[in-house]
């Protein structure tokens, strides 16, 4: 079994930073991409942030200049730095991630269990 634990989310005031993370614990062979989506109230889920087992990110436009996702493959953990914050970032925040459980298997996908961020004065 997998766990995906998400924690740093919060309420903070426009312009002002966050930074959340998410760990993945279990039985983890290996991990490809790890991404961060979004879900704001009446809108869809977005991908906000991805990041390839190389290191090779991409951003939605809206974040690009203030958001920054990394990975520490030791820990198994993604983070995604939040900087500048705005009001239309509110929203919950999953975490998604490609996981194989042992050789040979499938990669299957899994998403934490979300955390709010409430960007507002």
């Amino acid at each position: 079994q997998v766990q995906l634990v998400e924690s740093g989310g919060g309420l903070v005031q426009p312009g002002r930073s966050l930074r959340l993370s998410c760990a993945a614990s279990g039985s983890i062979f290996r991990i490809n991409n790890m991404g961060w989506y979004r879900q704001a109230p009446g809108k869809q889920r977005e991908l906000v942030a991805a990041i390839s087992s190389g290191g090779i990110t991409n951003y939605v436009d809206s974040v690009k200049g203030r958001f920054t996702i990394h990975r520490d493959n030791a820990k198994n953990t993604v983070y995604l730095q939040m900087d500048s914050l705005k009001p239309e970032d509110t929203a919950v925040y999953y975490c998604n991630v490609d996981i194989k459980i042992r050789p040979g298997t499938m990669w299957y996908n899994d998403w934490g269990q979300g955390t709010q961020v409430t960007v507002s004065s």
